[in-house]
């Protein structure tokens, strides 16, 4: 099988692509734009295979895209391009909109052009699958309650709406034009290749510059917490043995509290990074509680029966093992990460470290 990935470079986006170049025998079309958040350093391990190629591609870009479909003829799309960081968002939403809204409707029809070409069993065998968050629904007041696949949309961010609008679209084209759609929900992921602006990586780094650890409000926003190549195997599952017009929610059964999680990495530096900064007792001594942000969520928590009841995933690794890897990772991979903060990773365009 063909799949065009898009936002391949980013990163969910490059974990999906490292394992199905890894882990199958499929071959993938990975279709980014390049912006900030998409790093071609994330895909070295892979882009040498001969299953691999690269478009640099705007998804707002019909006319790109439908050159992409009619060259590459894939055999299903697995698309995770867009804004993804609500702090962004709100400073400036119209990014989002543009790509998270526009881009996927231009990447649905032309997805349905070339579908619309194929052959009557190429046409059933096609898939469009649309990853997308557990923030569609909003948050959760009480301590029991679980996101399911049919619970209401509630968004709270332009992030989340702007994703809520690209998931109405997704299932309109696949009820109104027939195309063969799945959508997923995901909880927050975390792991290696992660840009720092994100929590996890923020924390982790700027606890090794000696830098403040910034927490809004008083951390006590509870998050589930999915390690990015457990998500990545359950993308490939679904997109290759999902129901058409299913939506599976896909979370990591690690709830935890913001301020835990700030506080579990500041604990494993302490055993796996002793030196510190200079001026540093403790990493503890970092934590900074800001005001929070508007709007914030209180609680996400995703019932992931369904995918491990139709579909058999479950996720390998707990909140303790997955944030164990992925301290370990920052800390032996400081060239990745160094050039990111530097901006040197934004020079990683085509050719370099990509197959033709």
């Amino acid at each position: 099988m063909k799949i065009l990935v898009t936002g391949g470079a980013g990163f969910i986006g490059s974990a999906v692509v490292r394992h199905i170049i890894e882990h199958t025998q499929d071959s993938v079309v990975n279709l980014d734009k390049l912006t900030y958040a998409g790093n071609l350093e994330s895909l070295l391990t892979v882009s040498d295979s001969p299953r691999y190629r690269f478009e640099q591609v705007d998804i707002c870009d019909k006319a790109a895209l439908m050159r992409v479909f009619a060259e590459h003829q894939p055999d299903a799309v697995m698309h995770l391009a867009a804004e993804s960081h609500v702090d962004r968002s709100i400073d400036g939403p119209d990014a989002f909109i543009q790509t998270n809204l526009v881009g996927t409707f231009n990447l649905l029809e032309a997805a349905r052009h070339y579908w619309l070409g194929l052959n009557a069993e190429q046409q059933a065998a096609f898939r469009f699958h649309h990853i997308s968050t557990d923030e569609v629904y909003g948050d959760l007041e009480g301590t029991d309650d679980l996101f399911t696949e049919q619970t209401s949309y509630a968004p709270s961010s332009p992030y989340s709406a702007s994703k809520a609008g690209s998931d109405h679209l997704v299932r309109a084209w696949g009820r109104t034009y027939g195309l063969p759609v799945l959508v997923t929900n995901c909880s927050n992921n975390y792991g290696p290749y992660h840009f720092p602006e994100k929590l996890i990586p923020h924390v982790i780094l700027n606890a090794l510059a000696g830098k403040p650890l910034p927490v809004y409000g008083n951390g006590s926003q509870i998050r589930d917490w999915l390690y990015v190549e457990d998500h990545a195997r359950a993308l490939y599952q679904v997109v290759t043995q999902g129901e058409i017009g299913e939506t599976y929610n896909i979370g990591g059964h690690n709830e935890k509290r913001n301020i835990d999680v700030v506080e579990t990495i500041c604990d494993l530096l302490e055993e796996l990074a002793p030196q510190k900064p200079t001026g540093v007792s403790q990493y503890r001594d970092l934590i900074t509680f800001v005001t929070d942000r508007p709007g914030h969520d209180a609680r996400y928590a995703i019932d992931a029966g369904k995918i491990a009841t139709e579909l058999g995933w479950t996720p390998q690794e707990s909140f303790d093992s997955g944030i164990r890897k992925t301290v370990l990772w920052y800390l032996n991979n400081a060239p990745w990460w160094q050039r990111v903060i530097s901006g040197e990773y934004q020079l990683t365009r085509l050719g370099e470290g990509v197959s033709a």
